[in-house]
């Protein structure tokens, strides 16, 4: 899926260090997809780091041609978005 990423998602990206590459993994080989509205889904993936696993999600607009990536974030409370 070819992208583009909004200021915005660049600006948090640099702020939250996210890697782009991870971001690509994300969004290439989710573990689950969640449709958030009409045009928002949300890429999720657990990834692990320096021993920890965390759950990467990636908003996209997918309305856009090509889709736009709005914001992407990682947290460490895998548990709080089980199922």
């Amino acid at each position: 899926m070819k992208y583009n990423f909004s200021k915005h998602a660049i600006e948090q990206m640099e702020r939250r260090s996210l890697s782009k590459t991870t971001v690509d993994v994300v969004l290439f080989e989710p573990e689950s997809i969640i449709k958030s509205d009409d045009c928002v889904s949300v890429f999720q993936k657990i990834v692990a780091e320096d021993k920890n696993n965390y759950l990467y999600r990636v908003f996209v607009n997918m309305c856009k041609k090509p889709p736009l990536i709005i914001t992407a974030y990682k947290i460490s409370k895998v548990r709080k978005y089980e199922d």
